[in-house]
């Protein structure tokens, strides 16, 4: 079956997803709850091409692997860190700044965008899921694992130390500076972009896996120029500490901070 024939079974399903997640998100009153669908709607794209694939590759395989562990330790992360609390900052600024329309915008602008770029962001599961395996794949599984499991690290241990940073409100309003993020201003952001560079490798294992590569670089986009690192320290440009952990320290690649 050829790439786009697997990437629009996908398109029926995520659609089918995320009016779901929709309409539970109008029932609770907060659009943030795409934030969990996202790592779980990979789960359902990878998992469905498994389960239509009954001689699937080695590649296929540790792709849905990776895919799951990742997709669920995010979901449940997310769903625990908002548990007891408003509604996002984000989303509520778009519910407050869109008005009487807010309920189509984010139809749209929220669920059924995520759903579109989470199938373009897929396309390692395509690809691999699509094409025959060469001969000598043990070189991009390897390397794409290793790379994967440090994306990993960076993204799990980053959460958990913010998570503990400001658990019981104690440091409410203060910037976290220690741990990861003495190196880098977004270690769970460089672990999710290193993740997804990890799972391009991997899909090289199969014939013409190259063209998975539009999903590390439109993660890697989205993260450093438009929804990730932007939007989140716009929220504190006005905050003369940040401003001064931001002037030493890394925004992206972990490094020793400036003197």
């Amino acid at each position: 079956m050829l790439i786009i024939e697997k990437a629009l079974i996908s398109a029926a399903t995520i659609f089918v997803y995320m009016n779901i997640w929709f309409f539970i998100a109008l029932a609770k009153k907060r659009y943030d709850f795409v934030d969990i669908a996202w790592g779980l709607g990979f789960i359902v794209i990878a998992w469905e091409h498994i389960l239509l694939n009954p001689y699937a590759n080695l590649a296929q395989s540790l792709i849905t692997f990776l895919i799951t562990l990742w997709g669920v330790r995010l979901a449940t992360h997310i769903a625990i860190r908002n548990h007891g609390k408003k509604e996002d900052h984000r989303y509520a600024k778009w519910r407050k700044d869109w008005g009487k329309f807010h309920t189509v915008r984010a139809y749209f602008q929220v669920f059924m965008l995520q759903g579109f770029l989470m199938l373009l962001i897929a396309m390692p599961v395509y690809t691999t899921a699509s094409l025959k395996a060469i001969q000598n794949p043990s070189s991009p599984l390897f390397w794409g694992t290793v790379l994967w499991a440090i994306g990993f690290f960076f993204e799990t241990i980053g959460d958990f130390q913010l998570y503990q940073f400001k658990k019981g409100g104690q440091n409410k309003g203060k910037i976290m500076m220690t741990g990861l993020w003495k190196y880098t201003r977004h270690p769970n952001y460089f672990g999710e972009v290193t993740q997804w560079w990890g799972l391009f490798v991997i899909a090289l294992a199969s014939e013409s896996g190259w063209i998975a590569i539009i999903s590390p670089l439109l993660i890697t986009f989205l993260i450093l120029k438009v929804s990730g690192i932007p939007m989140l320290e716009k929220k504190y440009e006005d905050d003369p500490i940040f401003q001064r952990y931001k002037k030493r320290t890394s925004a992206f690649f972990p490094l020793p901070p400036k003197r």
